[in-house]
C-alpha cells in the first residue's frame, strides 16, 4: 500500500491547490506491516470515518492523549447547566486531546501550532497587534546572536564567493599541528550534510568537560546578561538601577539554536521602550542600545564550581562572535531604508522553537562527537554525585549543582527554554491558547443557537483578561497516549504532511498576491 484516497467525487482542486481530490491521495509509502494492517482494518470495519473525525478534532496529532469520562458546562452567573458531554459521544468512544508537543520530531502537527503561536508572539512585539500597541514599531530594535566560546578547533562549512558554503574547512592552519601531532588544518570542503561538521580536529585537545559545563550553565549566563544590560542602560541614562523603570523598559524575545558542534546559540530580539510600557518613546537610539548590549555581554561572567575534587572552578562567558545588529534605529533617525519586515524576523525565530538536539543529528547519520557529548554529560553527572551527594539545603535546594545533568544528556546538557521572552514584550502563549479555545466555544455556541458570530472587536474579546463566564466540571480518566494502532498514526502523519503542503501553498499565494 503506497497511497490512500480519502476523497469522494470527481477529481478536483480546492482554490487551485492540487493536494485535494482523487488525483492526490495521501502518501503512505514505506508503511510497516503493522501499520498497513491497521489501515486496512480501519477500512474493513467501517470505522474510518469515525477515525477521520477524531483526527480532525486534534488537527492530525501524531500522539494524542486518550481520555474517558464526562463533563458538565455550567454558567457561573446563573448556575444553569448549559450542556453535558461524555466520551461515549466522541468518535471511537474516546476523547482525544492533542499532545501539544513542541518538537517536530515527536509531533509535526502540534509543533506547527507551537511555531505559529511563537510567530504571532514575536511578531506582535515587533509590529504590534494582539493587544500590543502598534507604536512598538517606532522603537529601537536589535537582533543579537550570542555564541558559545571555542573549546577547540572543529570542522565546519565555510563561505566561498559570497555563498555560505563551498569554502575549504581550515586552509590557513594546514602547516600547524597540535600538541598531539595532528594537523589543525583541513583542506576539505564540507557540505551542509557532512557528518564531520562540528566534530573536533583533535579529539584529545578538545575540552569536552568545559563544553558540557558551559552548556549546563548557559541559561544562568543569559539571566545575568539581562541583569547586566539593565545596569548598563541605567549607567548610560545616568540613573540608579532601581530607578530605571521610571526612564526605560527593556524587552526581549529569544530562541536557542543548536550549532553543528552541539552547543547552542541564543538569537534575541531586544527592544527598548519608554517608562510607560510597550510603544512609549524610548530614551536611547538603536546604536546606543547596541553599544550597551556589546558592553554588557562582554563584561558578564559566571563562576561555577568544579565537578568533583579533581576538577577546577570555571569562569564562563560568551564567545567572541557576538553579533549585534541594529534592525530599527528608532524614530529619532531617518533610516527608513532599514525598516524591519515583521514576518521575516518572526519566522526566523519561530522556526527554531520546535527544534531540539535531534535537529543536528541528521537522519541515519552517525555523529560521533554528539555521542561523546552525551556520554560526557552522564560521566560528569556520576562524578558530581560522588562529591556533592543527593541532599538538599535548608531551603530545599539540591546541594549538587549538577544533579540533573544526566537527565538532560539527550539535550547535550542544555536545560533551558528554547524560546522565552520578557514579561511585557508581547502577549503570552497562554493568552493565544485561551483565545483559540474561546473562539472554538463561540463557534460552537453560534452553531447551537443559529445566531451569526459577532466579529466586532473579536480579537480584543478573545485576548481579554476577564474571566470566562462558564465553568466546566468533569471527571476524566487517562486511558493512554497515541493512536489505537500504528496505522492510525501513519494516517495522521500523512494527513498532517498534506496540511503542511496546503499551508505552504497558501503562503506562496499570499506572496504572489
Amino acid at each position: 500500500m503506497n497511497t490512500l484516497d480519502t476523497s469522494s467525487g470527481a477529481p478536483s482542486t480546492v482554490s487551485g491547490f492540487s493536494g485535494f481530490g482523487e488525483g492526490a491521495p495521501l502518501d503512505l509509502s514505506n508503511l510497516t506491516p503493522a501499520a498497513e494492517s491497521g489501515v486496512v482494518a480501519r477500512l474493513l470495519d467501517g470505522s474510518f470515518s469515525e477515525w477521520a473525525d477524531a483526527a480532525a478534532a486534534v488537527s492530525n496529532c501524531a500522539r494524542p492523549v486518550r481520555l474517558v469520562g464526562s463533563s458538565t458546562t455550567v454558567d457561573v452567573r446563573t448556575g444553569e447547566i448549559l450542556g453535558t458531554f461524555s466520551s461515549d459521544q466522541a468518535p471511537l468512544g474516546v476523547l482525544h486531546r492533542a499532545c501539544g508537543n513542541r518538537r517536530a520530531q515527536v509531533c509535526p502537527s502540534c509543533s506547527r501550532v507551537y511555531a505559529r503561536d511563537t510567530f504571532e508572539l514575536i511578531r506582535a512585539g515587533v509590529a504590534g497587534g494582539k493587544t500590543v500597541s502598534p507604536t512598538v514599531g517606532d522603537n529601537p530594535l536589535l537582533f543579537a546572536t550570542f555564541t558559545a566560546p571555542s573549546f577547540g578547533h572543529v570542522h565546519g562549512t565555510r563561505p566561498h564567493n559570497g555563498m555560505p558554503t563551498g569554502g575549504r574547512c581550515r586552509p590557513r592552519d594546514r602547516a600547524q599541528a597540535c600538541t598531539h601531532g595532528i594537523p589543525i588544518g583541513c583542506m576539505r570542503v564540507h557540505g551542509e550534510d557532512d557528518p564531520a561538521n562540528g566534530s573536533p580536529i583533535c579529539w584529545d585537545c578538545y575540552d569536552w568537560h568545559s563544553a558540557v559545563v558551559w552548556q549546563w550553565w548557559a541559561p544562568e549566563l543569559w539571566r545575568r546578561t539581562t541583569i547586566a544590560l539593565r545596569r548598563e542602560l541605567a549607567t548610560r541614562l545616568g540613573v540608579k538601577e532601581c530607578a530605571l523603570r521610571d526612564h526605560a523598559s527593556l524587552q526581549f524575545a529569544k530562541v536557542a539554536e543548536y550549532q553543528a558542534r552541539g552547543l547552542v546559540h541564543f538569537h534575541a530580539l531586544i527592544r527598548l521602550d519608554g517608562p510607560d510600557g510597550p510603544g512609549s518613546p524610548a530614551p536611547l537610539e538603536g546604536r546606543e542600545l547596541a553599544d550597551a548590549v556589546n558592553d554588557a555581554a562582554g563584561s558578564v561572567a559566571v563562576t561555577v564550581p568544579g565537578i568533583d575534587e579533581d576538577d577546577v572552578a570555571r569562569r564562563l562567558g560568551w564567545g567572541q562572535q557576538l553579533d549585534v545588529r541594529v534592525v530599527r534605529a528608532g524614530r529619532r533617525t531617518d533610516e527608513v531604508s532599514r525598516a524591519l519586515a515583521p514576518e521575516q524576523v518572526a519566522g526566523y525565530l519561530a522556526k527554531y522553537a520546535t527544534k531540539d538536539a535531534n535537529s543536528i543529528r541528521g537522519p541515519g547519520q552517525a555523529r560521533p562527537h554528539l555521542t561523546r557529548l552525551t556520554s560526557t554529560c552522564r560521566d560528569l553527572s556520576t562524578r558530581s554525585a560522588e562529591r556533592y551527594g543527593y541532599g538538599v539545603d535548608a531551603k530545599g535546594k539540591p546541594l549538587n549543582p549538577y544533579l540533573l545533568l544526566n537527565k538532560w544528556a539527550h539535550m547535550l546538557g542544555f536545560r533551558g527554554h528554547f524560546s522565552s521572552k520578557s514579561r511585557r514584550y508581547s502577549v503570552t502563549l497562554g493568552q493565544l491558547r485561551r483565545a483559540r479555545q474561546r473562539f472554538q466555544a463561540l463557534v460552537a455556541e453560534s452553531n447551537r443557537t443559529g445566531e451569526p458570530l459577532d466579529l466586532r472587536d473579536l480579537e480584543a474579546r478573545l485576548l481579554a483578561d476577564d474571566e470566562d463566564t462558564t465553568l466546566v466540571v468533569g471527571s476524566w480518566a487517562y486511558q493512554g497516549t497515541g493512536w489505537a494502532n500504528p496505522g492510525d498514526e501513519a494516517l495522521a502523519l500523512a494527513a498532517a504532511a498534506r496540511a503542511r503542503e496546503y499551508d505552504q501553498w497558501r503562503a506562496e499565494q499570499r506572496k504572489t498576491a
